[in-house]
């Protein structure tokens, strides 16, 4: 991976209210961010509104692989010391 990824691309303010504690009740209403990559407006729906965004012959294909024991390396932003981390579950 040739981009570098600094822990400070991945702050951003989250209030209580935002962090879901529960599923909800009906599946399809799990929410759903749609990006629009031509103009970069975000648009926040369900995941039942998820057909609207497939035309004729589009597909989704569903992936039910499992995840297996996986390292991964990284270097401290500000430090520059070097992290292995073993994710086993």
């Amino acid at each position: 991976m040739s981009e570098v990824y600094k822990l400070s691309k991945f702050e951003f303010p989250l209030t209580e209210e935002y962090v879901a504690l529960y599923p909800p009740k009906e599946r399809g209403d799990c929410k759903m961010m749609v990006v629009d990559r031509a103009s970069g407006k975000i648009e926040h729906r369900h995941f039942r509104d998820i057909m609207d965004y497939f035309g004729d012959g589009d597909m989704m294909l569903i992936n039910n692989t499992k995840v297996i024991p996986a390292r991964l390396w990284a270097t401290k932003e500000k430090t520059g010391a070097k992290i292995e981390v073993f994710l086993l579950r």
